[in-house]
C-alpha cells in the first residue's frame, strides 16, 4: 500500500485497502438478501380458489394444471394456461 500527500495536505491511499471492504459489504448484502427471501411460506396453496371461475373450471374437472414443463424439462408456473379462456 503507499500512500501520497495531496495537495491539500491530506493522505490518499491507492485503494487497496477498500477493495476488501467493497468484498465485505457485497458479500454481507448477498447473505441478507438469500436468508430474507428464501423462508417465506407460498401465499396460495395448490388447491386453493382463485376465483369463481377457478371454480367452475374445478368442479368440471376443465382446471388447467398448475406447472408445465418447458423443453429443456423444468418445471415454470402455467401462466399462460391459467389466463387464457377455455373456450
Amino acid at each position: 500500500m503507499t500512500l501520497a500527500c495531496s495537495p491539500r495536505g491530506k493522505f490518499q491511499s491507492d485503494g487497496v485497502v477498500g477493495a476488501p471492504r467493497m468484498l465485505a459489504a457485497a458479500a454481507g448484502l448477498l447473505v441478507l438478501v438469500l436468508v430474507s427471501t428464501g423462508c417465506q411460506k407460498a401465499l396460495f396453496s395448490p388447491d386453493e380458489e382463485r376465483s369463481p371461475y377457478d371454480r367452475y373450471d374445478a368442479i368440471r374437472a376443465q382446471r388447467p394444471p398448475a406447472t408445465v414443463e418447458d423443453e429443456f424439462g423444468y418445471k415454470k408456473p402455467n401462466v399462460r394456461g391459467r389466463l387464457l379462456d377455455n373456450d
